[in-house]
């Protein structure tokens, strides 16, 4: 841990200090500790168990959790919190873990809100990976909630909580609102009860609550669950039919996991077809055949503009401003848009230098593009995202604009989440660091890479910035990288940076 932590007096079996109470759940708390007897930071779980799970009980409770954790770990190492002791005390149970370099999901929603289909399908697919594993070898989970869930900043989840099912006051009692119909119920548990469990934290993500209300006391809770209809959801998008699919109150009924595997997958690919070097840089200029009709099939079109301007319009950021140099290049621009201040600078290319013109798109936003552009494609979801590229017939550059009402609070974070895809793409590498700036005072951040696309080396510039509320726009431009410093593509990348306009309110 970065920040300073003070311990308090408590201490479990003599040996685990508890410093700070970092998650908090019905009949869970989960503390950041100290292991006085090695001097390292460790994870403690606090869970209360029925009344009388003492003695013999009580042992067979702590011999379950630590058997079933060296179990995961040997099939998952990595991916699964080692236990590294269990220890009940009054009623109460202590599970020591190795600390977790990570944030439970329930605090990152919380600070968030929502996540980008892309994040939760990636979150979703990493969960899978490890019930799969736990399913193979007879284990369920049977507690899996956003608190069992942990997100580092790179890297796969880490997941805690197996062997803890059935041991806890009531079934699901640490997040009844995660509870399958069947453990509302108080009926065996099975695999089927982690894939609803897995449904409800996608729906959680994208929508920003649970598929089922937590009515203040579990029972209440837990009835809901079994007796009440789902909340239809209105933000899932691509991402439906396998989160409602999962959350089939028949347990036979649920999607299986190869359907929902699949689903979850569909929506990366999407995202990496999303980023990839726009229609007219392959080839070098030259219309790649049946490029647009790609992106079509299946029906997947608006799952990709979707995925696209979730992610985009919070990574690629946009043009610059009063807090911006005095030509409106980034912060930290391309070569060819550099600041025009400072020793060995060069001016900004003139517009003048080669024809412009002026774009106003239907859309309603503005921005002088050179001479001869259009759209080479738009796509659209409702009112709630679109995405255009503009460009122009033998021109190997574009200009992409991106607009979302569903983007993230973290510029930064939304380009880690784009970059995998971005890796999957031949010939990626990333130039510099990821970059937070603003514009306009508003939360921004850029990012430069090289790619591929048919043969040809692309180099692309994305800058955005959030307009508040969940709405964001980005400009991403792509050129060769042969001609990345000629005056003419220096020009027009400025110019599109000073001049772009959103639509006005």
């Amino acid at each position: 841990m970065v920040k300073a932590h003070v311990s308090t007096p408590v201490s479990v079996a003599g040996r685990y200090r508890l410093v700070e109470a970092v998650h908090r759940e019905t009949n869970r708390v989960c503390w950041y500790g100290e292991d006085i007897g090695v001097e390292r930071p460790c994870m403690i779980t606090q869970i209360g168990l029925p009344e009388g799970t003492d003695g013999e009980e009580g042992r067979r409770v702590t011999e379950r959790v630590i058997r079933t954790s060296e179990r995961m770990g040997l099939m998952l190492p990595d991916r699964v919190a080692e236990v590294l002791d269990a220890v009940e005390e009054s009623g109460t149970l202590w599970v020591v873990t190795e600390w977790i370099e990570g944030r439970p999901l329930g605090e990152l929603l919380a600070q968030q809100g929502t996540l980008n289909y892309a994040r939760a399908a990636r979150i979703g697919l990493e969960l899978l990976d490890v019930l799969e594993a736990a399913h193979g070898q007879g284990i369920t989970h049977g507690e899996l909630s956003p608190g069992q869930v942990f997100v580092p900043e790179r890297g796969p989840v880490v997941v805690t909580g197996f062997g803890l099912a059935g041991a806890t006051l009531a079934p699901r009692l640490a997040a009844p609102a995660y509870a399958a119909p069947e453990q509302a119920r108080d009926e065996r548990l099975g695999p089927a009860a982690d894939l609803w469990a897995l449904g409800a934290l996608l729906y959680t993500m994208i929508e920003g609550r649970p598929p089922f209300r937590d009515r203040g006391r579990p029972e209440a809770t837990l009835k809901g669950v079994d007796r009440l209809p789902l909340r239809a959801p209105v933000r899932t998008g691509p991402l439906t039919r396998a989160v409602t699919g999962l959350l089939r109150k028949d347990s036979v009924e649920r999607l299986p996991r190869t359907v929902v595997r699949e689903a979850l997958a569909r929506v990366l690919d999407d995202e990496a077809a999303a980023t990839m070097p726009p229609p007219r840089l392959r080839g070098r200029g030259l219309p790649h055949p049946g490029w647009s009709n790609r992106t079509l099939i299946g029906g997947t079109a608006l799952a990709v503009v979707t995925v696209a301007v979730a992610v985009l319009a919070v990574t690629d950021r946009l043009p610059g401003g009063s807090d911006s140099p005095a030509d409106g290049t980034a912060a930290r621009p391309a070569p060819s848009a550099s600041a025009t201040t400072g020793p060995g600078a060069r001016p900004a290319p003139s517009p003048t230098e080669s024809p412009f013109t002026r774009y106003e798109s239907p859309e309603g936003f503005a921005v002088t593009v050179p001479a001869g552009w259009r759209p080479l494609s738009t796509d659209r979801v409702s009112d709630l995202a679109y995405r255009v590229v503009l460009g122009a017939e033998g021109d190997p550059r574009t200009l992409t604009v991106t607009y979302s009402e569903r983007v993230g609070a973290d510029p930064v974070a939304v380009w880690r989440d784009v970059e995998p895809a971005l890796e999957q793409s031949g010939g990626y590498r990333r130039i510099g660091e990821i970059t937070a700036t603003t514009y306009r005072g508003r939360e921004a951040a850029e990012m430069e890479w090289l790619a591929d696309a048919d043969g040809t080396q692309v180099r692309t510039f994305g800058r955005g910035y959030l307009l508040g509320g969940g709405r964001g726009f980005s400009l991403r431009w792509t050129a060769p990288a042969a001609d990345w410093n000629d005056t003419a593509n220096g020009a027009a990348l400025a110019t599109a940076l000073r001049t772009f306009d959103e639509p006005s309110d």
